[in-house]
């Protein structure tokens, strides 16, 4: 600890030395009133961080309400009186202030259950204490620059709707871009995944297998269809898998160019080849529901192992 504080001091110093330096707002909130105010007292130090506390989600909620605007990133505690950091995550995921707003998990809790359902409640990242300064702060680094690239985005979709009529022509993305899906259980962004595959080596949990699931001629149909169109069949997809693996708890991702992965903690509970008729079968329920919806046809791949005990082997596994 003595260590990771020199290195903290260094980092301090050439973070105050930066003027124009915009601070991150940070909500901590955990019910150790002395790993706030390490957090406080280390974060504030390096001049880049605005760190506001609060010992439970009751008063996260009141910092929140006093707040002139929302917070750009939390760091939560899961064991915490009355509502635990699970819960309140959830919770917070359902509101417009901080639907998108970076999550970090900051807890003792390293068993797979605690993991899994953070990440399906909405976290972005997941750290066990103890926890390392360097490490957090690179972890509050990523999600300081999701913060900035999701406030450019939304410039740039407020630009858009000014200069174009039609719906459909803010919804344009290229093939290989791996879209954001929300509303659909246990379906995760990119980033949030790669997050979720991470925490899982690094907590020597990760006897794991997982899937990729494609969408047969996905560049035609991207061609054929319009960008909304194409979206459409893609959350599609996506309810058909979390339909049909929900029950075991799979997490799933989009990665583009009309490939799923869908990880599995049992090779028996895996998504296979031999799933692949009943899959199409719940995407041409769903895909139904849609007027002159075009079908799709998905196909099954082997589940692969993903065992790992670093999260550069988890990564390249899943590659």
């Amino acid at each position: 600890m003595a260590n990771d504080l020199r290195d903290f001091g260094a980092a301090a110093q050439a973070a105050r030395e930066r003027k124009d330096l915009v601070k991150t707002r940070v909500l901590a909130v955990d019910d150790e009133p002395s790993i706030l105010e390490l957090l406080k007292t280390a974060l504030n130090a390096l001049g880049s961080y605005e760190v506001t506390t609060a010992l439970s989600a009751e008063d996260a909620i009141q910092a929140m309400e006093r707040a002139k605007k929302p917070f750009d990133c939390l760091l939560m505690d899961i064991q915490m009186p009355q509502v635990n950091g699970i819960v309140f995550t959830r919770e917070l995921r359902k509101t417009q202030d901080y639907a998108r707003t970076p999550i970090i998990m900051l807890t003792a809790m390293s068993e797979r259950s605690y993991i899994d359902d953070a990440f399906a409640a909405g976290a972005t990242d997941y750290v066990t204490k103890p926890f390392d300064l360097l490490e957090l702060r690179s972890r509050l680094g990523t999600a300081t620059m999701l913060v900035r690239e999701q406030g450019r985005a939304r410039e740039s979709i407020a630009v858009a709707k000014k200069l174009k009529d039609e719906l459909d022509t803010n919804l344009q993305f290229a093939l290989s871009d791996p879209i954001t899906i929300d509303g659909v259980e246990n379906v995760l962004g990119y980033a949030e995944f790669e997050n979720y595959i991470i925490q899982l080596s690094q907590g020597k949990l990760f006897n794991a297998v997982a899937t990729a699931v494609k969408i047969l001629d996905a560049k035609d149909l991207y061609s054929a269809m319009t960008s909304s169109e194409f979206r459409q069949l893609i959350e599609d997809v996506a309810r058909a898998m979390s339909k049909l693996t929900r029950k075991n708890g799979n997490m799933i991702c989009y990665r583009g160019h009309g490939t799923f992965v869908t990880v599995s903690h049992r090779r028996a509970t895996a998504l296979g080849p031999d799933d692949e008729l009943q899959l199409n079968q719940v995407l041409a329920t769903l895909r139904a529901r849609h007027q002159k919806a075009r079908n799709a046809t998905l196909v099954v791949g082997e589940p692969a192992s993903m065992r790992s005990l670093t999260k550069y082997g988890a990564l390249h596994a899943l590659g």
